[in-house]
């Protein structure tokens, strides 16, 4: 995972930090079924973990109950993929398979993957308190913290649980009045009499 830092030939393992970890198994009653986004050095511990880079979890099949998704936030050159692609899959799982889905992203709400894969889509956004939130490095709790605001994001039914347990974490957002609008679209615009 690249937490805010473009893909380097440094190559950290970036990892959730355990408050957010404890925060999505609370709101997933304890179990997280499947990480796509894991590594070795990860504290998440869900039942089923693809670990970056040997393993893609874009390739894989979503179809779990209860997924947590921390993606990388850079660019891979060498797939052609960014985070638009792992929150189309989140999208995907929510709406094909049932899944209840957590994602960790930065905050980029006039991005083409927000106004697709949030916005419309996601029941509730929690934009985090942290204001440089600090992602473990190698499992270790030493790094900076990340250059962007960050904000979880929720697809799933159980708005209130979500709400429960994140907004000590942050402010927490409903958005499901914007399911099916198609955000981004430029409208038509009415003067107003005076």
């Amino acid at each position: 995972m690249s937490a805010g830092r473009t893909v380097n030939s440094q190559s950290q393992n970036w990892g959730t930090p355990a408050k957010y970890v404890r925060a999505v198994k609370d709101v997933f009653g304890g179990v997280i079924h499947f990480d796509p986004c894991s590594n070795k050095y990860s504290i998440v511990k869900a039942k089923v973990e693809c670990l970056l880079p040997e393993k893609d979890g874009l390739k894989e099949e979503w179809k779990y109950p209860t997924i947590y998704v921390n993606p990388p936030y850079g660019a891979d050159r060498e797939n052609g993929t960014t985070i638009k692609n792992w929150l189309s899959k989140c999208v995907i799982a929510h709406e094909r398979h049932g899944a209840e889905v957590l994602a960790l992203i930065p905050v980029a709400t006039n991005t083409k993957h927000w106004k697709k894969c949030v916005f419309g889509k996601a029941r509730a956004v929690c934009f985090l308190y942290d204001t440089r939130l600090r992602f473990l490095e190698n499992g270790k709790d030493v790094g900076k913290g990340a250059p962007m605001a960050c904000a979880m994001v929720y697809w799933g039914k159980n708005f209130e649980r979500f709400y429960e347990v994140f907004i000590e974490h942050g402010a927490v957002v409903d958005i499901s009045n914007l399911f099916d609008e198609e955000i981004g679209v430029e409208r038509k615009t009415y003067k107003l009499a005076l």
